[in-house]
């Protein structure tokens, strides 16, 4: 079960946190693994890893609020392996800041981070799977996304591209369905990561929000997320999309 043998994958934010974990372990299943980054000497690291555990996978600098620069990438991706047949579109940011502080600069680079470049990316995939005859695209959103009863103090700007991309997995998924795409979403709780520390608790009150919030009792590891994502990524999951799942040690539920 869950075996990506050959199967070409691209993860965006791919150089730290859950970026890097989502390929380790979808190297780790067989996938042949493309790493994106901002920044090229961040994703070359993770790169050098999955090569040293017997995997293939190459890096290329990304930014995914450019348009051209995503078009670029993805047309060195089809030249060297012939098709993509899963994205998971990781990239993402969160500044926190309170909303009558937010600038339109601030909001701005975060929704294009987020939500636009989400949206660019998953076009230009879908438009290569539709050649293939299908394929997935995986987009991580988070429980902080509206309509789920957790909201996030610093966060509206956040809150609202994470909303924006659980809409747009829903509407991506009726709309390249007949293409034999799959588009779901995934919604992380807290998970240990750099991102998810500027939350500016002390490591008291994180224990305290721990115990009070989430039925687990402790912090998500980012390798917890990457198990969805294979599950999302695999045969087994042919028969899902247009769905939103949560890894959040019960948050939601409490």
């Amino acid at each position: 079960m869950f075996n990506l043998k050959n199967k070409i994958v691209l993860v965006t934010g791919g150089k730290q946190g859950m970026g890097r974990a989502h390929a380790l372990t979808l190297a780790s299943q067989g996938a042949k693994v493309v790493v994106t980054d901002r920044t090229g000497e961040g994703c070359s690291v993770v790169v050098d890893e999955i090569i040293s555990k017997g995997g293939e996978a190459v890096c290329f600098k990304m930014d995914v609020t450019s348009k051209a620069e995503i078009d670029s990438v993805f047309d060195e991706v089809i030249k060297k392996f012939g098709r993509l047949d899963i994205l998971v579109n990781n990239a993402g940011i969160y500044n926190p800041k309170p909303a009558v502080e937010i600038t339109e600069e601030d909001w701005d680079n975060l929704i294009d981070i987020n939500l636009k470049g989400q949206f660019f990316c998953a076009q230009r995939a879908a438009k290569e799977m539709i050649k293939t005859g299908g394929g997935r695209i995986i987009n991580i959103a988070s429980i902080a996304s509206g309509g789920m009863g957790i909201g996030l103090d610093g966060g509206a700007h956040y809150t609202a591209s994470k909303g924006g991309v659980i809409g747009m997995t829903e509407a991506l998924a009726i709309e390249w369905a007949p293409f034999g795409i799959l588009v779901n979403a995934i919604a992380p709780g807290a998970i240990d990561t750099l991102m998810s520390r500027k939350v500016r608790l002390t490591e008291a009150d994180m224990q305290e929000f721990l115990e009070q919030r989430v039925p687990l009792k402790r912090i998500g590891r980012p390798e917890e997320v990457s198990a969805m994502v294979v599950f999302l990524a695999s045969d087994e999951a042919s028969y899902v999309t247009g769905s939103t799942f949560t890894v959040d040690g019960g948050w939601l539920a409490s």
